[in-house]
C-alpha cells in the first residue's frame, strides 16, 4: 500500500508537470510572441508585460498574484491542494519567464508568426486548455482564476469552463484601458487592440471547451450489467481485484424461463478494459451490456455538493 501511495504520487506530480509544460508552451510560441491576451492571472501578467515593453516579464507578475490567491486556496480547499499549487505555480513561473528566452524564434516564426493570429490563438488555446485540465485532474491549479473557480466549484455544481469565461472576459476587456508594446517596443494602436480583444475572446473559447471536453472525459462512468453462469467468481474477482462494488440482482430468461442472476457494475472508464478481461478470464462466454453514463455520486465517484 505504501508502494502504490508512492507511485500514484509520483505520477500525479509528472502529469501537473507535463500540463504545465503544455500551459507554458501555449503562451511562450503562440500567444506572447502574436501579443496576444488571455484571462486568468496570465492574463493580467501579459499586459503588466506588454505594457513595460517586456522589462517586466510574466513570470514575476504570475508567482506575485498567485502567492496570494494561493493563500486564500490553503483555507478552502485544504492543505494537499496547496502544495501542488505550490509546486504548479514555481513550475509556471520559471518556464513563462526562461521559456521565452530560450525558445528559438525560427521554431516560433514557423509555428506562430506565419500562420497568422487567428491560427496562433487557436492553437495556443487548445495547448493552454489541455495543460489546465491535466493541472485539475490531479488536484493542482495553474493558479489565479483556476483557484478561485475550484474553490465555488467545491460548493457548487457550476462549470469550471463558464466560472473562468466570466472572470476571463472582464480580464481581457480591462486590456483596452493599458498602453500596449510591441516586441520591436512600438506603441500599438488602439484599433490593433481592438482586434487583440477579439483574438483573447475567441482564445478563452477554444480553452475552456477544451478543459470542460478534458475533465468530463477524464471523469467519465460506465454501468455494465453482466450476465453469467458464474456470477459469483466474477462478483469476487471484481470486489478483491479491482476493488468495486457490484450488486447482484435476480433475474429470469423469459425464453428460457430459467432463473438467473445479473450484475450492476458502475466504473470509470478508463478500468473497464481492465474489468472485460478480468470477466472474459472467468467466463468466455459471459453476456455483456455497456452504458456510458453521464454522472455517478456516492462513495468511489464524484461528490455531490451543497
Amino acid at each position: 500500500m505504501k508502494a502504490k501511495k508512492i507511485l500514484r504520487g509520483v505520477k500525479e506530480y509528472v502529469l501537473i508537470t507535463l500540463g504545465i509544460l503544455c500551459y507554458v508552451l501555449g503562451w511562450t510560441i503562440f500567444l506572447v510572441p502574436n501579443n496576444l491576451i488571455g484571462g486568468g492571472v496570465t492574463g493580467i501578467a501579459s499586459i503588466v508585460q506588454y505594457a513595460t515593453g517586456g522589462a517586466v516579464k510574466m513570470g514575476y507578475t504570475y508567482f506575485i498574484i498567485n502567492a496570494g490567491l494561493l493563500i486564500a486556496a490553503l483555507f478552502v480547499l485544504g492543505k494537499n491542494f496547496g502544495i501542488k499549487s505550490v509546486y504548479a505555480i514555481i513550475i509556471a513561473s520559471i518556464g513563462l519567464n526562461i521559456f521565452q528566452d530560450i525558445i528559438p524564434m525560427s521554431l516560433i516564426n514557423s509555428l506562430a508568426l506565419e500562420n497568422g493570429k487567428l491560427m496562433s490563438t487557436i492553437m495556443g488555446g487548445i495547448l493552454v486548455g489541455v495543460g489546465i485540465g491535466l493541472s485539475f485532474s490531479q488536484g493542482g491549479s495553474t493558479g489565479g482564476t483556476d483557484i478561485i473557480a475550484l474553490m465555488i466549484n467545491k460548493y457548487r455544481n457550476i462549470s469550471l469552463g463558464r466560472l473562468i469565461l466570466f472572470m476571463d472576459v472582464i480580464i481581457i476587456l480591462s486590456s483596452l484601458l493599458v498602453p500596449s508594446y510591441n516586441a520591436e517596443g512600438q506603441l500599438v494602436p488602439f484599433v490593433e487592440k481592438v482586434t487583440t480583444v477579439v483574438y483573447g475572446l475567441i482564445l478563452i473559447a477554444v480553452m475552456t471547451s477544451v478543459l470542460d471536453m478534458y475533465m468530463a472525459g477524464s471523469k467519465q462512468s460506465v454501468q455494465l450489467l453482466v450476465f453469467s453462469k458464474k456470477y459469483d467468481q466474477i462478483a469476487d474477482a471484481i470486489t478483491r481485484g479491482l476493488h468495486r462494488g457490484v450488486t447482484v440482482l435476480q433475474g429470469q430468461g423469459w425464453y428460457t424461463k430459467e432463473e438467473s442472476h445479473v450484475l450492476v457494475v458502475l466504473t470509470r472508464k478508463t478500468d473497464l478494459s481492465m474489468l472485460l478481461r478480468y470477466i472474459k478470464s472467468i467466463d468466455p462466454d459471459a453476456f455483456l451490456s455497456i452504458t456510458s453514463v453521464s454522472g455517478v455520486y456516492g462513495k468511489g465517484f464524484e461528490k455531490i455538493k451543497k
